[in-house]
């Protein structure tokens, strides 16, 4: 068949990655694709939500399975306009994926379907929300409730940061309409955790944990990305965290959208913390995490497509349970220069590096384009992927790193402690 993965990022490069390596496919192809997935499959330049010219391309290549790898695209419909003309669709439809494109429904859901949460509220005024953060000393974590690119969450420690974030959010508008509703929720503390589930809209089936480094330095300094690194499988998660994720968070989750009349198809991320006093869901995600992706996609041995296909056609029940490299993965993303501030970042500088990466290690392209006359150059924040497996995390680790350290363009870097803890 004929597989088409939509998106730019080093999620839908690891997407492509997997997708090549299935007996299932004869050809592959990323809309609009990036300089790393060009090498691997056919780059098609649709923008990630035009949903007329994606829909006209899987008619005329006659597709056997659409994946959707970033919320943009699950947001514009994407999903329901390819269902509605009889593809399968691996990713879910607009309604379902406000479990990731309002924080305040997905709030509203796990309370609803008693998934443990912290305590939270929803604002649009500004002086109920800086009251609210008041009386818990500021100890809130201030979330835009609308898509923000992984950047729409203030972890603050005091009155003076919350009021600042409030303010940032409804007074400044820094996140414009995603951020004209915000969810305030208690601060938690614990070590955090990316749970992926692949869905048919019934059953559930757990992909190998990860965690990821969401802030932008060493140490967890620094404001919040889209991610710096992840490693899987992580410290303290053994099979019955997993199974008690399983059961607990994704299952009900499934459950609750099914029952609202939004089933959901395709791959839902957890993203929770290991608080003092159990399980905590801080966030849905209706896609795969990046990185969390490149650490999590290595380590499955599984075919990938058919189970993507079972849950776009409601049969996962009917294959057997993914296999998976008890190797250890670990990720660490090389950035531009300023990013996360995206205002700031420059692109355009060219990359070296790529063709002596040691040996074992893959790196997968997030911001790169393939310029004629020039090779290859930066395109975004997070450009590239370093990924190494290793028998165990810290092997993987130095392997990582080794290729992080290859690459290079002007104002590269990357957080050298991803995967430290486990080691």
């Amino acid at each position: 068949m004929k597989v088409l993965v939509v998106g730019s990022g080093a999620r839908e490069h690891a997407l492509v990655w997997k997708c090549v390596q299935s007996e299932l496919v004869e050809r592959v192809y990323c809309a609009p694709g990036n300089g790393g997935t060009g090498g691997m499959a056919r780059n098609v330049a649709i923008s990630v939500a035009d949903v007329v010219r994606i829909v006209e391309f899987a008619k005329r290549e006659r597709l056997g399975l659409v994946v959707l790898g970033p919320e943009a695209a699950v947001d514009a419909g994407v999903g329901d306009a390819l269902r509605s003309a009889g593809f399968n669709v691996f990713g879910p439809n607009r309604r379902a994926g406000r479990i990731e494109s309002s924080k305040s429904f997905a709030k509203r859901l796990m309370v609803t379907a008693g998934i443990p949460t912290a305590d939270f509220e929803v604002f649009s005024d500004p002086a109920p929300a800086r009251a609210w953060a008041r009386e818990r000393n500021g100890l809130v974590a201030v979330k835009a409730d609308g898509l923000a690119r992984g950047k729409g969450v203030v972890v603050c420690s005091t009155v003076e940061e919350a009021n600042a974030a409030v303010d940032a959010m409804l007074v400044h508008s820094r996140f414009g309409r995603s951020g004209a509703t915000i969810v305030l929720e208690e601060k938690l503390a614990g070590p955090e955790l990316s749970v992926l589930g692949i869905t048919d809209g019934t059953d559930v089936v757990a992909l190998a944990p990860a965690r990821d480094f969401k802030r932008v330095h060493d140490g967890d300094r620094g404001p919040n990305t889209g991610g710096m690194g992840a490693y899987s499988p992580p410290l303290g998660v053994d099979g019955a965290v997993l199974d008690e994720v399983l059961n607990t968070v994704l299952k009900p989750a499934v459950r609750e959208l099914a029952a609202s009349g939004d089933e959901f198809r395709g791959v839902l991320y957890a993203g929770l913390m290991l608080t003092p006093k159990g399980i905590r869901t801080l966030e849905f995600n209706a896609r795969f995490g990046d990185p969390e992706a490149q650490v999590v996609l290595p380590r499955l041995e599984s075919d990938f497509v058919a189970l993507a296909l079972a849950a776009a056609k409601g049969t996962l029940a009917s294959i057997p349970e993914p296999t998976w490299n008890p190797r250890a993965a670990v990720g660490v993303v090389v950035a531009s220069a300023n990013y996360p501030d995206d205002a700031l970042v420059k692109t355009g500088f060219p990359i070296r590096g790529l063709a002596e990466m040691p040996r074992g290690v893959q790196v997968f392209h997030g911001g790169t384009r393939f310029e004629p006359g020039r090779g290859l150059v930066t395109d975004g924040g997070r450009v590239v992927t370093s990924v190494a497996l290793g028998d165990t995390v810290a092997e993987a680790r130095e392997k990582a790193l080794a290729g992080a350290r290859q690459v290079r363009f002007q104002g590269a870097f990357y957080r050298s402690d991803i995967a430290l803890e486990a080691i």
